[in-house]
Protein backbone atom coordinates (compact mmCIF):
# COMPACT_ATOMS: atom_id res chain seq x y z
CA UNK A 1 0.00 0.00 0.00
CA UNK A 2 1.32 3.41 -1.04
CA UNK A 3 0.91 6.16 1.59
CA UNK A 4 -0.34 9.58 0.47
CA UNK A 5 2.52 12.05 0.22
CA UNK A 6 1.19 14.42 2.91
CA UNK A 7 0.87 11.54 5.43
CA UNK A 8 4.36 10.24 4.56
CA UNK A 9 5.84 13.66 5.04
CA UNK A 10 4.13 13.94 8.40
CA UNK A 11 5.55 10.61 9.59
CA UNK A 12 9.08 11.52 8.50
CA UNK A 13 8.87 14.83 10.32
CA UNK A 14 7.67 13.04 13.45
CA UNK A 15 10.54 10.53 13.39
CA UNK A 16 13.06 13.31 12.95
CA UNK A 17 12.09 14.63 16.33
CA UNK A 18 12.58 11.28 18.09
CA UNK A 19 15.90 10.20 19.64
CA UNK A 20 16.61 6.71 18.35
CA UNK A 21 18.51 4.34 20.68
CA UNK A 22 22.21 4.09 19.82
CA UNK A 23 23.33 0.96 18.08
CA UNK A 24 26.01 -0.89 20.12
CA UNK A 25 29.10 -1.23 17.96
CA UNK A 26 31.84 -3.47 19.43
CA UNK A 27 35.18 -1.68 19.72
CA UNK A 28 37.72 -2.63 17.12
CA UNK A 29 40.37 -4.93 18.61
CA UNK A 30 43.73 -3.33 19.18
CA UNK A 31 46.32 -4.12 16.58
CA UNK A 32 48.70 -5.03 19.40
CA UNK A 33 48.59 -7.62 22.19
CA UNK A 34 50.51 -6.88 25.39
CA UNK A 35 51.99 -9.89 27.19
CA UNK A 36 53.93 -10.14 30.45
CA UNK A 37 56.54 -12.87 30.83
CA UNK A 38 57.71 -13.53 34.40
CA UNK A 39 60.97 -15.44 34.76
CA UNK A 40 63.32 -16.93 37.32
CA UNK A 41 66.46 -19.07 37.15
CA UNK A 42 68.75 -21.08 39.43
CA UNK A 43 66.31 -21.46 42.30
CA UNK A 44 68.24 -24.50 43.60
CA UNK A 45 65.59 -25.57 46.09
CA UNK A 46 65.82 -22.43 48.22
CA UNK A 47 62.42 -22.76 49.85
CA UNK A 48 63.73 -20.68 52.73
CA UNK A 49 65.52 -17.40 51.98
CA UNK A 50 69.28 -17.63 51.36
CA UNK A 51 71.32 -16.32 54.27
CA UNK A 52 73.12 -13.68 52.21
CA UNK A 53 70.07 -12.47 50.29
CA UNK A 54 71.22 -10.59 47.20
CA UNK A 55 74.28 -8.37 46.85
CA UNK A 56 73.70 -5.15 44.91
CA UNK A 57 75.15 -1.70 44.45
CA UNK A 58 74.51 0.50 47.46
CA UNK A 59 71.94 3.13 46.32
CA UNK A 60 73.40 5.60 48.83
CA UNK A 61 76.99 4.94 47.78
CA UNK A 62 77.41 3.52 44.26
CA UNK A 63 81.03 2.69 44.97
CA UNK A 64 80.02 0.07 47.54
CA UNK A 65 77.87 -3.06 47.52
CA UNK A 66 75.37 -4.16 50.14
CA UNK A 67 73.40 -7.29 50.92
CA UNK A 68 69.60 -7.08 50.84
CA UNK A 69 67.33 -9.65 52.47
CA UNK A 70 65.64 -11.33 49.53
CA UNK A 71 64.50 -14.62 48.05
CA UNK A 72 62.84 -17.81 49.19
CA UNK A 73 59.60 -19.42 48.03
CA UNK A 74 57.25 -17.59 50.41
CA UNK A 75 58.26 -14.11 49.28
CA UNK A 76 58.83 -15.04 45.66
CA UNK A 77 55.29 -16.41 45.35
CA UNK A 78 53.93 -13.06 46.56
CA UNK A 79 56.13 -11.15 44.12
CA UNK A 80 54.95 -13.34 41.23
CA UNK A 81 51.30 -12.86 42.21
CA UNK A 82 51.66 -9.07 42.36
CA UNK A 83 53.35 -8.89 38.99
CA UNK A 84 50.90 -11.33 37.43
CA UNK A 85 48.00 -9.07 38.45
CA UNK A 86 49.29 -6.29 36.19
CA UNK A 87 48.35 -8.10 32.98
CA UNK A 88 45.80 -10.83 32.28
CA UNK A 89 48.08 -12.01 29.46
CA UNK A 90 50.91 -13.53 31.45
CA UNK A 91 53.13 -16.58 31.68
CA UNK A 92 55.60 -17.68 34.37
CA UNK A 93 58.70 -19.51 33.10
CA UNK A 94 62.22 -20.47 34.24
CA UNK A 95 65.70 -21.01 32.83
CA UNK A 96 66.73 -24.13 34.75
CA UNK A 97 68.51 -25.37 37.88
CA UNK A 98 65.31 -25.14 39.87
CA UNK A 99 66.42 -28.23 41.78
CA UNK A 100 69.77 -29.78 42.68
CA UNK A 101 72.51 -28.36 44.92
CA UNK A 102 69.62 -27.59 47.24
CA UNK A 103 69.49 -26.76 50.94
CA UNK A 104 68.72 -29.65 53.24
CA UNK A 105 64.98 -28.99 53.56
CA UNK A 106 64.50 -29.72 49.86
CA UNK A 107 67.34 -32.21 49.39
CA UNK A 108 66.12 -34.50 52.18
CA UNK A 109 63.04 -35.17 50.09
CA UNK A 110 64.82 -35.40 46.73
CA UNK A 111 63.62 -31.88 45.83
CA UNK A 112 59.97 -32.90 45.77
CA UNK A 113 58.95 -29.94 47.98
CA UNK A 114 60.58 -27.49 45.56
CA UNK A 115 58.73 -28.95 42.59
CA UNK A 116 55.51 -28.70 44.59
CA UNK A 117 56.20 -25.11 45.63
CA UNK A 118 56.91 -23.93 42.08
CA UNK A 119 53.87 -25.75 40.76
CA UNK A 120 51.79 -24.04 43.43
CA UNK A 121 53.11 -20.66 42.19
CA UNK A 122 51.82 -21.37 38.69
CA UNK A 123 55.12 -21.98 36.92
CA UNK A 124 54.28 -23.16 33.39
CA UNK A 125 57.55 -24.14 31.72
CA UNK A 126 61.25 -24.40 32.48
CA UNK A 127 64.43 -25.26 30.64
CA UNK A 128 66.33 -28.13 32.18
CA UNK A 129 69.56 -27.06 33.81
CA UNK A 130 72.67 -29.09 34.45
CA UNK A 131 71.63 -29.63 38.07
CA UNK A 132 68.37 -31.21 36.96
CA UNK A 133 70.63 -34.13 35.98
CA UNK A 134 72.36 -34.44 39.37
CA UNK A 135 70.55 -37.68 40.11
CA UNK A 136 70.22 -38.83 36.53
CA UNK A 137 67.74 -38.67 33.67
CA UNK A 138 65.36 -41.20 35.22
CA UNK A 139 65.04 -39.08 38.34
CA UNK A 140 64.43 -35.96 36.23
CA UNK A 141 61.60 -37.78 34.48
CA UNK A 142 60.19 -38.73 37.88
CA UNK A 143 60.28 -35.07 38.87
CA UNK A 144 58.17 -34.37 35.78
CA UNK A 145 55.75 -37.28 36.04
CA UNK A 146 55.56 -37.98 39.76
CA UNK A 147 55.63 -41.18 41.79
CA UNK A 148 57.75 -42.45 44.66
CA UNK A 149 61.53 -42.59 44.48
CA UNK A 150 62.80 -46.10 43.68
CA UNK A 151 65.68 -45.39 46.07
CA UNK A 152 64.03 -43.77 49.09
CA UNK A 153 60.35 -44.53 48.54
CA UNK A 154 57.73 -41.98 49.57
CA UNK A 155 58.88 -39.64 52.34
CA UNK A 156 56.71 -36.58 51.86
CA UNK A 157 53.44 -35.70 53.61
CA UNK A 158 51.45 -36.88 50.56
CA UNK A 159 52.04 -38.76 47.31
CA UNK A 160 54.28 -36.88 44.90
CA UNK A 161 52.32 -35.88 41.80
CA UNK A 162 55.19 -34.49 39.78
CA UNK A 163 55.68 -31.06 38.29
CA UNK A 164 52.69 -28.94 37.40
CA UNK A 165 54.97 -27.25 34.87
CA UNK A 166 56.65 -28.63 31.78
CA UNK A 167 60.39 -29.22 31.66
CA UNK A 168 61.88 -28.51 28.21
CA UNK A 169 65.01 -30.14 26.78
CA UNK A 170 65.40 -29.20 23.12
CA UNK A 171 69.10 -30.09 22.96
CA UNK A 172 69.11 -33.22 25.15
CA UNK A 173 68.79 -36.26 22.90
CA UNK A 174 68.38 -39.89 23.95
CA UNK A 175 70.99 -41.59 21.80
CA UNK A 176 69.10 -44.87 21.62
CA UNK A 177 66.02 -43.25 20.06
CA UNK A 178 67.22 -39.98 18.58
CA UNK A 179 64.37 -38.21 20.38
CA UNK A 180 64.64 -35.44 22.95
CA UNK A 181 64.39 -36.55 26.56
CA UNK A 182 61.62 -34.01 27.17
CA UNK A 183 59.66 -31.70 24.84
CA UNK A 184 61.66 -29.08 22.97
CA UNK A 185 59.20 -26.23 23.42
CA UNK A 186 55.97 -25.04 24.99
CA UNK A 187 53.42 -22.87 23.16
CA UNK A 188 50.99 -20.47 24.82
CA UNK A 189 48.44 -18.37 22.94
CA UNK A 190 47.51 -14.82 23.93
CA UNK A 191 44.36 -13.39 22.30
CA UNK A 192 44.92 -15.60 19.30
CA UNK A 193 48.65 -14.94 18.97
CA UNK A 194 50.87 -17.97 19.79
CA UNK A 195 54.23 -17.62 21.55
CA UNK A 196 56.75 -20.47 21.61
CA UNK A 197 59.12 -21.03 24.53
CA UNK A 198 62.12 -23.19 23.58
CA UNK A 199 64.02 -24.64 26.53
CA UNK A 200 67.50 -26.15 26.71
CA UNK A 201 70.61 -26.47 28.83
CA UNK A 202 74.24 -25.78 28.06
CA UNK A 203 76.10 -28.05 25.67
CA UNK A 204 78.81 -28.58 28.32
CA UNK A 205 76.46 -30.28 30.79
CA UNK A 206 78.25 -33.68 30.61
CA UNK A 207 81.46 -32.06 31.88
CA UNK A 208 79.85 -30.57 34.99
CA UNK A 209 77.55 -33.33 36.22
CA UNK A 210 78.18 -36.87 37.42
CA UNK A 211 78.80 -38.81 34.18
CA UNK A 212 76.42 -41.61 35.18
CA UNK A 213 73.63 -39.04 35.38
CA UNK A 214 73.81 -38.29 31.65
CA UNK A 215 74.81 -41.70 30.33
CA UNK A 216 73.07 -42.40 27.04
CA UNK A 217 72.29 -38.73 26.42
CA UNK A 218 73.71 -36.32 23.88
CA UNK A 219 73.80 -32.56 24.46
CA UNK A 220 73.75 -30.70 21.18
CA UNK A 221 74.93 -27.20 20.32
CA UNK A 222 72.62 -24.57 21.78
CA UNK A 223 72.29 -22.18 18.83
CA UNK A 224 72.16 -24.95 16.22
CA UNK A 225 69.37 -26.65 18.14
CA UNK A 226 67.28 -23.49 18.31
CA UNK A 227 67.87 -22.59 14.68
CA UNK A 228 66.71 -26.04 13.55
CA UNK A 229 63.41 -25.51 15.38
CA UNK A 230 62.61 -22.13 13.81
CA UNK A 231 61.23 -23.51 10.48
CA UNK A 232 59.10 -26.03 12.39
CA UNK A 233 57.58 -23.30 14.55
CA UNK A 234 56.96 -21.00 11.61
CA UNK A 235 55.23 -23.82 9.74
CA UNK A 236 52.80 -23.89 12.67
CA UNK A 237 52.13 -20.18 12.31
CA UNK A 238 54.34 -19.19 15.24
CA UNK A 239 56.46 -16.08 14.80
CA UNK A 240 56.99 -14.99 18.44
CA UNK A 241 59.84 -17.09 19.84
CA UNK A 242 61.37 -16.94 23.34
CA UNK A 243 64.45 -18.93 24.35
CA UNK A 244 64.82 -20.27 27.89
CA UNK A 245 68.45 -21.30 28.14
CA UNK A 246 70.49 -22.58 31.04
CA UNK A 247 73.65 -20.79 30.05
CA UNK A 248 74.67 -17.26 30.84
CA UNK A 249 77.23 -14.54 31.08
CA UNK A 250 79.23 -12.37 33.44
CA UNK A 251 77.87 -8.81 33.45
CA UNK A 252 79.36 -5.48 34.29
CA UNK A 253 77.02 -3.25 36.28
CA UNK A 254 74.22 -3.68 38.78
CA UNK A 255 71.34 -6.16 38.81
CA UNK A 256 69.09 -4.23 36.42
CA UNK A 257 71.60 -2.96 33.89
CA UNK A 258 74.25 -4.17 31.52
CA UNK A 259 76.98 -1.76 30.43
CA UNK A 260 78.96 -4.82 29.42
CA UNK A 261 78.70 -8.61 29.43
CA UNK A 262 81.01 -11.50 28.56
CA UNK A 263 80.75 -15.26 28.66
CA UNK A 264 79.18 -18.03 26.57
CA UNK A 265 75.76 -16.41 26.24
CA UNK A 266 77.19 -13.64 24.05
CA UNK A 267 78.36 -15.93 21.25
CA UNK A 268 75.26 -18.11 21.51
CA UNK A 269 72.92 -15.15 21.06
CA UNK A 270 74.91 -13.86 18.11
CA UNK A 271 74.49 -17.24 16.38
CA UNK A 272 70.72 -17.42 16.91
CA UNK A 273 68.28 -17.05 14.03
CA UNK A 274 66.86 -13.53 13.98
CA UNK A 275 63.44 -15.10 14.50
CA UNK A 276 64.30 -15.53 18.18
CA UNK A 277 62.92 -12.43 19.90
CA UNK A 278 63.93 -12.79 23.54
CA UNK A 279 66.50 -14.79 25.53
CA UNK A 280 65.96 -15.66 29.20
CA UNK A 281 69.19 -17.09 30.59
CA UNK A 282 70.75 -18.45 33.79
CA UNK A 283 73.54 -20.71 35.09
CA UNK A 284 76.05 -18.02 36.09
CA UNK A 285 74.03 -16.89 39.15
CA UNK A 286 74.21 -13.29 38.01
CA UNK A 287 71.51 -10.70 37.38
CA UNK A 288 71.49 -8.62 34.20
CA UNK A 289 69.19 -6.83 31.78
CA UNK A 290 71.05 -6.67 28.47
CA UNK A 291 70.82 -6.06 24.76
CA UNK A 292 73.01 -8.45 22.80
CA UNK A 293 73.01 -8.35 19.01
CA UNK A 294 69.86 -6.24 19.16
CA UNK A 295 67.94 -8.70 21.36
CA UNK A 296 66.82 -8.51 24.97
CA UNK A 297 68.74 -10.97 27.18
CA UNK A 298 67.91 -11.31 30.88
CA UNK A 299 68.93 -13.24 33.97
CA UNK A 300 67.55 -13.13 37.50
CA UNK A 301 70.41 -13.86 39.89
CA UNK A 302 69.66 -16.99 41.97
CA UNK A 303 67.73 -18.57 44.87
CA UNK A 304 64.51 -16.68 44.11
CA UNK A 305 66.05 -13.30 44.90
CA UNK A 306 64.81 -11.77 41.62
CA UNK A 307 61.74 -12.16 39.43
CA UNK A 308 62.26 -10.75 35.95
CA UNK A 309 59.20 -9.05 34.45
CA UNK A 310 59.33 -8.77 30.66
CA UNK A 311 56.74 -6.78 28.70
CA UNK A 312 56.23 -8.02 25.15
CA UNK A 313 54.12 -6.31 22.52
CA UNK A 314 52.79 -8.64 19.81
CA UNK A 315 51.44 -7.56 16.43
CA UNK A 316 48.16 -9.35 15.67
CA UNK A 317 48.75 -9.21 11.94
CA UNK A 318 52.37 -10.40 11.79
CA UNK A 319 51.99 -12.48 14.99
CA UNK A 320 55.50 -11.38 15.91
CA UNK A 321 57.14 -9.44 18.76
CA UNK A 322 57.47 -5.74 18.00
CA UNK A 323 59.03 -4.69 21.31
CA UNK A 324 60.43 -6.19 24.50
CA UNK A 325 61.36 -4.44 27.75
CA UNK A 326 62.44 -5.99 31.06
CA UNK A 327 62.86 -5.11 34.70
CA UNK A 328 64.48 -7.25 37.37
CA UNK A 329 62.43 -7.04 40.57
CA UNK A 330 64.24 -7.88 43.80
CA UNK A 331 62.14 -10.16 46.01
CA UNK A 332 62.54 -7.85 49.01
CA UNK A 333 61.45 -9.15 52.39
CA UNK A 334 60.95 -5.60 53.60
CA UNK A 335 58.10 -4.94 51.18
CA UNK A 336 56.52 -8.34 50.60
CA UNK A 337 54.35 -10.58 52.75
CA UNK A 338 54.82 -14.33 52.91
CA UNK A 339 52.44 -16.34 50.74
CA UNK A 340 50.43 -18.45 53.22
CA UNK A 341 50.11 -21.46 50.92
CA UNK A 342 53.90 -21.60 50.60
CA UNK A 343 54.36 -21.23 54.36
CA UNK A 344 51.97 -24.14 54.91
CA UNK A 345 53.84 -26.34 52.44
CA UNK A 346 57.20 -25.52 54.00
CA UNK A 347 55.86 -26.15 57.50
CA UNK A 348 54.76 -29.65 56.50
CA UNK A 349 58.23 -30.56 55.32
CA UNK A 350 59.99 -28.82 58.20
CA UNK A 351 58.04 -30.94 60.65
CA UNK A 352 59.22 -34.10 58.90
CA UNK A 353 62.79 -32.87 58.51
CA UNK A 354 63.27 -31.25 61.91
CA UNK A 355 64.91 -34.08 63.86
CA UNK A 356 67.69 -34.47 61.28
CA UNK A 357 68.26 -30.89 60.19
CA UNK A 358 68.60 -29.54 63.73
CA UNK A 359 70.81 -32.33 65.02
CA UNK A 360 73.89 -30.82 66.73
CA UNK A 361 77.15 -32.07 65.23
CA UNK A 362 79.74 -29.96 67.03
CA UNK A 363 81.25 -26.51 67.43
CA UNK A 364 83.61 -24.24 65.52
CA UNK A 365 85.73 -21.46 67.00
CA UNK A 366 85.24 -19.04 64.11
CA UNK A 367 83.46 -18.73 60.80
CA UNK A 368 85.03 -20.62 57.92
CA UNK A 369 84.74 -18.47 54.77
CA UNK A 370 84.90 -19.71 51.20
CA UNK A 371 86.41 -16.49 49.84
CA UNK A 372 89.65 -17.29 48.06
CA UNK A 373 93.02 -15.61 48.36
CA UNK A 374 94.88 -14.55 45.17
CA UNK A 375 96.29 -18.06 44.80
CA UNK A 376 92.78 -19.58 44.82
CA UNK A 377 92.83 -21.16 48.28
CA UNK A 378 90.04 -20.87 50.87
CA UNK A 379 89.80 -21.59 54.59
CA UNK A 380 86.69 -23.72 54.17
CA UNK A 381 88.19 -25.53 51.18
CA UNK A 382 91.11 -26.61 53.35
CA UNK A 383 88.75 -28.04 55.97
CA UNK A 384 86.66 -29.93 53.42
CA UNK A 385 89.74 -31.42 51.75
CA UNK A 386 91.21 -32.39 55.14
CA UNK A 387 87.91 -34.03 56.11
CA UNK A 388 87.92 -36.12 52.94
CA UNK A 389 91.52 -37.13 53.46
CA UNK A 390 90.81 -38.21 57.04
CA UNK A 391 87.73 -40.18 55.96
CA UNK A 392 89.70 -42.23 53.41
CA UNK A 393 93.02 -42.85 55.13
CA UNK A 394 91.88 -46.43 55.67
CA UNK A 395 92.03 -47.06 51.90
CA UNK A 396 95.45 -45.47 51.59
CA UNK A 397 94.54 -41.86 50.74
CA UNK A 398 97.53 -39.50 50.69
CA UNK A 399 95.98 -36.49 48.96
CA UNK A 400 92.42 -35.15 48.81
CA UNK A 401 91.21 -32.61 46.24
CA UNK A 402 87.93 -30.71 46.31
CA UNK A 403 86.31 -28.75 43.47
CA UNK A 404 85.40 -25.19 44.57
CA UNK A 405 81.99 -25.36 42.86
CA UNK A 406 81.01 -28.16 45.21
CA UNK A 407 81.37 -25.87 48.23
CA UNK A 408 78.12 -23.94 48.07
CA UNK A 409 78.12 -21.78 51.21
CA UNK A 410 80.41 -20.47 53.91
CA UNK A 411 80.26 -22.05 57.35
CA UNK A 412 79.04 -19.26 59.60
CA UNK A 413 79.57 -19.15 63.34
CA UNK A 414 76.13 -19.90 64.86
CA UNK A 415 74.79 -17.48 67.44
CA UNK A 416 74.55 -20.23 70.07
CA UNK A 417 77.89 -21.71 69.09
CA UNK A 418 76.34 -25.02 68.08
CA UNK A 419 76.91 -26.35 64.60
CA UNK A 420 73.99 -28.34 63.18
CA UNK A 421 73.74 -30.85 60.37
CA UNK A 422 71.83 -28.36 58.20
CA UNK A 423 74.83 -26.00 58.44
CA UNK A 424 77.14 -28.66 57.05
CA UNK A 425 74.68 -29.60 54.34
CA UNK A 426 74.47 -26.02 53.13
CA UNK A 427 78.23 -26.27 52.49
CA UNK A 428 78.08 -29.62 50.65
CA UNK A 429 74.56 -30.23 49.34
CA UNK A 430 75.38 -32.62 46.48
CA UNK A 431 75.69 -35.70 48.69
CA UNK A 432 78.44 -37.31 46.60
CA UNK A 433 80.35 -40.43 47.52
CA UNK A 434 84.08 -40.13 48.12
CA UNK A 435 86.22 -42.07 45.65
CA UNK A 436 89.86 -42.95 46.30
CA UNK A 437 91.99 -43.90 43.30
CA UNK A 438 95.58 -44.39 42.24
CA UNK A 439 97.26 -41.78 40.04
CA UNK A 440 100.87 -41.38 39.02
CA UNK A 441 102.77 -38.23 39.93
CA UNK A 442 102.69 -37.25 36.25
CA UNK A 443 98.92 -37.68 36.15
CA UNK A 444 98.54 -35.49 39.23
CA UNK A 445 100.59 -32.76 37.53
CA UNK A 446 98.41 -33.13 34.43
CA UNK A 447 95.32 -32.86 36.62
CA UNK A 448 96.57 -29.68 38.26
CA UNK A 449 97.27 -28.09 34.86
CA UNK A 450 93.64 -28.79 33.93
CA UNK A 451 92.61 -26.19 36.49
CA UNK A 452 93.31 -23.61 33.74
CA UNK A 453 92.98 -25.58 30.51
CA UNK A 454 89.53 -26.50 29.22
CA UNK A 455 87.85 -24.12 31.65
CA UNK A 456 85.77 -21.00 31.02
CA UNK A 457 87.50 -19.59 34.09
CA UNK A 458 90.09 -21.17 36.38
CA UNK A 459 88.81 -23.78 38.86
CA UNK A 460 91.38 -24.05 41.63
CA UNK A 461 91.01 -27.36 43.45
CA UNK A 462 91.22 -27.16 47.20
CA UNK A 463 93.99 -29.39 48.54
CA UNK A 464 94.49 -31.35 51.76
CA UNK A 465 97.20 -30.77 54.32
CA UNK A 466 100.68 -31.95 53.37
CA UNK A 467 100.13 -31.27 49.68
CA UNK A 468 101.44 -28.03 48.14
CA UNK A 469 102.46 -26.39 44.89
CA UNK A 470 103.20 -23.02 43.26
CA UNK A 471 101.70 -21.70 40.04
CA UNK A 472 102.68 -18.78 37.85
CA UNK A 473 99.96 -16.73 36.13
CA UNK A 474 102.51 -15.44 33.63
CA UNK A 475 103.32 -18.91 32.31
CA UNK A 476 101.38 -20.31 29.31
CA UNK A 477 98.40 -22.62 29.65
CA UNK A 478 99.46 -26.19 30.26
CA UNK A 479 102.65 -24.97 31.96
CA UNK A 480 101.31 -22.95 34.88
CA UNK A 481 102.89 -25.13 37.59
CA UNK A 482 106.33 -24.01 38.66
CA UNK A 483 108.63 -26.98 37.93
CA UNK A 484 109.54 -28.92 41.03
CA UNK A 485 107.10 -27.03 43.26
CA UNK A 486 104.58 -29.85 43.73
CA UNK A 487 105.30 -31.54 47.06
CA UNK A 488 103.73 -34.06 49.39
CA UNK A 489 104.74 -33.93 53.05
CA UNK A 490 107.62 -31.65 52.10
CA UNK A 491 109.10 -33.96 49.44
CA UNK A 492 108.92 -33.33 45.69
CA UNK A 493 106.28 -35.34 43.87
CA UNK A 494 107.81 -38.30 42.05
CA UNK A 495 106.35 -38.26 38.53
CA UNK A 496 106.89 -42.00 38.14
CA UNK A 497 105.50 -43.02 41.54
CA UNK A 498 101.90 -43.94 42.39
CA UNK A 499 99.79 -42.01 44.86
CA UNK A 500 96.34 -42.54 46.38
CA UNK A 501 94.08 -39.55 45.75
CA UNK A 502 90.56 -38.91 47.08
CA UNK A 503 87.95 -36.84 45.26
CA UNK A 504 84.16 -36.82 45.21
CA UNK A 505 82.28 -39.03 42.74
CA UNK A 506 81.51 -36.04 40.52
CA UNK A 507 85.19 -35.28 40.00
CA UNK A 508 86.07 -38.97 39.81
CA UNK A 509 84.04 -39.24 36.62
CA UNK A 510 85.91 -36.35 35.02
CA UNK A 511 83.42 -33.70 36.13
CA UNK A 512 84.23 -29.97 36.01
CA UNK A 513 86.49 -30.63 33.01
CA UNK A 514 89.10 -32.69 34.87
CA UNK A 515 89.43 -35.69 32.53
CA UNK A 516 92.74 -36.74 34.08
CA UNK A 517 90.76 -38.21 36.98
CA UNK A 518 89.03 -40.67 34.65
CA UNK A 519 92.37 -42.47 34.35
CA UNK A 520 92.51 -43.29 38.06
CA UNK A 521 92.77 -47.01 38.90
CA UNK A 522 92.05 -49.26 41.89
CA UNK A 523 89.04 -47.16 42.87
CA UNK A 524 87.42 -47.49 46.27
CA UNK A 525 84.06 -45.85 46.95
CA UNK A 526 83.63 -44.47 50.44
CA UNK A 527 81.20 -42.49 52.57
CA UNK A 528 79.23 -39.44 51.50
CA UNK A 529 81.13 -36.14 51.42
CA UNK A 530 78.92 -34.32 53.93
CA UNK A 531 79.16 -37.28 56.31
CA UNK A 532 82.94 -37.05 56.12
CA UNK A 533 82.70 -33.37 56.99
CA UNK A 534 80.46 -34.17 59.97
CA UNK A 535 82.91 -36.77 61.25
CA UNK A 536 85.80 -34.32 60.90
CA UNK A 537 83.99 -31.55 62.77
CA UNK A 538 83.22 -33.97 65.59
CA UNK A 539 86.84 -35.14 65.76
CA UNK A 540 88.23 -31.60 65.66
CA UNK A 541 86.22 -29.40 68.02
CA UNK A 542 86.55 -25.63 67.75
CA UNK A 543 87.87 -25.51 64.17
CA UNK A 544 89.13 -22.14 62.93
CA UNK A 545 90.61 -20.90 59.66
CA UNK A 546 94.17 -22.06 59.06
CA UNK A 547 97.01 -20.38 57.25
CA UNK A 548 96.41 -20.33 53.50
CA UNK A 549 99.82 -21.64 52.52
CA UNK A 550 99.23 -24.80 50.54
CA UNK A 551 98.86 -23.09 47.16
CA UNK A 552 101.24 -20.28 46.23
CA UNK A 553 101.02 -17.94 43.25
CA UNK A 554 103.58 -15.98 41.27
CA UNK A 555 102.48 -13.00 39.18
Amino acid sequence: MRLPLPLLASLVAGLAGCALPPVAVPPAPSAMVKVQVLAINDFHGNLKPPLDGIRIQDPANPGKRVNIEAGGAEYMATQVALLRARNANHVFVAAGDLIGASPLLSALFRDEPTVEALSLMGLEASAVGNHEFDKGAAELLRMQRGGCSPVDGCKGPKPFKGAGYQYLAASTVVEATGQTLLPAYHVKTFEGVPVAFIGLTLKGTPSIVVPAGVAGLRFEDEAETVNRLVPELRAKGIEAIVLLIHEGGIPVGDYNECPGISGPIVDIVKKLDKAVDLVISGHTHRAYNCRIDGRLVTSGDKYGTIVTAIDLVLDRQTRDVVSAQAENHIVRHATLAKAPEQSALIAQYEQLAGPLTRRVVGRIAAALPRDSNPAGETALGQVVADAQLAATRDVGAQIALMNPGGIRAALALPADGLLRYEDLFSVQPFYNNLVTMTLSGAQIVQLLEQQWTGQVSARLLQVSKGFAYTWDAARPLGQRLVPGSVTLDGRPLDLAASYRVTVNSFLAGGGDSFPALKAGTDRRTGMMDVDALERYVQANPMLAPGKLDRIARLN
